[in-house]
C-alpha cells in the first residue's frame, strides 16, 4: 500500500503488475540519464587539464625579452614619482597667484584634520539656541543716522619737549604695559564662542615623594582623556624647599568637542553634588573673555572617570585643580553671558 501511494494517480488505476513494470522502466531510465551526465562531466575535466597541460611554454628567448624591470631600467627618461598625483603648493604666494591651497576641508589639503566623528549634546545645544540667544540678548538698537562716535585714544603721545619725539609710536596707558583688549558688540559675526578649556594641577608635595605626581597625572589622564604634560617650577622658593626646575604639575589642554564634553561633565554632574555651593565668583575672569575656577580634592572624586574608579588611587593622594576656560569674547561680561547660557552659575559682585 506505501508503495501504491507514492505513485500517480492515472498509474494507481493499473494493475499490480503493468504497474511495476512502468516504474521499473521509469527508474531505469532515470539511472541511465544521471550515468550520461557523470560521463560527460568526466570528459570536460578532462579536457580543461588537457588543457593546462598542453599550454605551450616560453622560450628562453621570450622570457629573456619578458623582464618589465629591464624595460624600465634602460628606458632613458623615467617617469618622476607622482606625476600624476596632485601635491598642493607649500607655500601661499597671494591670492592673485594662479596656483592656490586647496581648503582645509579637501583631503589633499596638507591642513587638513580628519572630523568631526560625533556631536556633543553642550555644543549642539550651543548650536541649536545659546547662539541665537547670545545674539538676542546682546543686541543693541542704533536708529539709522545715528552718528557714529569716535572711539577715544588710549595710547598717550609725547608733548615735543626733545627732539627725539618726532616720530615716536605712542606710548601706553598709565598703571599698565599692556592694553587691555576693548570690547566689541556682538553680532551674527562675532557670537562669543567656548574655544578650549586648560586643566592644570600643582602638587607641592610632589617635591618630596614623585608618587603624588604620579597619581596626579592619572587623575588629570582620566579627567580630560588626553595625557597631560608634566610642568616644571620656575622660581625658588625656600619655605617650600623648593628649587626652580623641578616637576611639580601637571597641565593639559582641551579643544574642540572634547572641551564641550569636558564642561558638559561639570555642568551637569560635578556642580549639582557639591555640597553648599554657590556658584563661581562673578569678579573671575582677565578683562580678555577668559574664565578660571577652581577644585578642590573632594570636589575632583565628583566626576565619574574617578568615582568609577577610586580604589585605584590613593585618597590622601587625589589632587585638587584649575580649569581655565578660554573663549573669543572680547570681555569677562560676555564670557559670563555665554557661560550663562552653558549652564554654569555665578554669585557675588558683577566686574565688567
Amino acid at each position: 500500500m506505501a508503495s501504491l501511494r507514492g505513485l500517480s494517480r492515472p498509474a494507481r488505476g493499473l494493475p499490480l503488475s503493468q504497474a511495476s513494470l512502468q516504474t521499473f522502466s521509469t527508474s531505469s531510465r532515470r539511472c541511465a540519464a544521471s550515468q550520461a551526465a557523470a560521463a560527460v562531466a568526466v570528459e570536460e575535466l578532462a579536457e580543461l587539464e588537457d588543457s593546462a597541460l598542453h599550454t605551450p611554454q616560453l622560450s628562453p628567448e621570450e622570457k629573456e625579452e619578458f623582464r618589465p624591470w629591464k624595460r624600465q631600467v634602460d628606458r632613458e627618461f623615467s617617469l618622476p614619482s607622482g606625476r600624476y598625483t596632485y601635491h598642493p603648493p607649500k607655500f601661499s604666494r597671494g591670492p592673485l597667484h594662479p596656483i592656490q591651497s586647496p581648503p582645509s576641508s579637501d583631503p589633499t589639503a596638507r591642513d587638513f584634520v580628519p572630523g568631526p566623528f560625533n556631536l556633543p549634546r553642550l555644543r549642539h545645544t550651543y548650536l541649536s539656541t545659546c547662539a541665537s540667544d547670545i545674539m538676542t540678548l546682546a543686541y543693541q538698537h542704533v536708529p539709522p543716522g545715528t552718528e557714529k562716535k569716535e572711539a577715544p585714544q588710549r595710547l598717550r603721545g609725547w608733548d615735543g619737549s626733545s627732539p627725539y619725539h618726532k616720530n615716536r609710536p605712542l606710548r601706553g596707558p598709565r598703571g599698565s604695559a599692556v592694553l587691555a583688549i576693548r570690547e566689541k558688540d556682538i553680532n551674527f559675526t562675532n557670537i562669543p564662542e567656548l574655544k578650549e578649556i586648560t586643566v592644570a594641577s600643582f602638587v607641592p608635595k610632589a617635591l618630596g615623594d614623585k608618587d603624588y605626581l604620579l597619581v596626579c597625572r592619572n587623575v588629570m589622564l582620566a579627567l580630560t582623556g588626553t595625557l597631560p604634560e608634566i610642568t616644571q617650577t620656575k622660581a625658588d622658593v625656600a619655605q617650600w624647599h623648593m628649587r626652580a626646575g623641578q616637576p611639580a604639575g601637571v597641565k593639559t589642554t582641551l579643544i574642540g568637542n572634547a572641551a564641550y564634553e569636558f564642561l558638559d561633565r561639570m555642568v551637569n554632574i560635578v556642580f549639582p553634588r557639591i555640597k553648599d555651593w554657590r556658584g563661581i565668583e562673578a569678579t573671575t575672569g582677565d578683562s580678555a573673555g577668559n574664565l578660571a575656577w577652581g577644585f578642590g580634592p573632594e570636589e575632583v572624586k565628583l566626576f565619574p572617570e574617578v568615582e568609577a574608579n577610586y580604589q585605584m588611587y590613593a585618597p590622601r593622594m587625589i589632587p585638587g585643580c584649575r580649569v581655565f576656560v578660554k573663549t573669543t569674547a572680547t570681555s569677562d561680561r560676555q564670557a559670563r553671558l555665554l557661560m550663562q547660557t552653558l549652564g554654569v552659575p555665578f554669585y557675588g559682585e558683577v566686574r565688567n
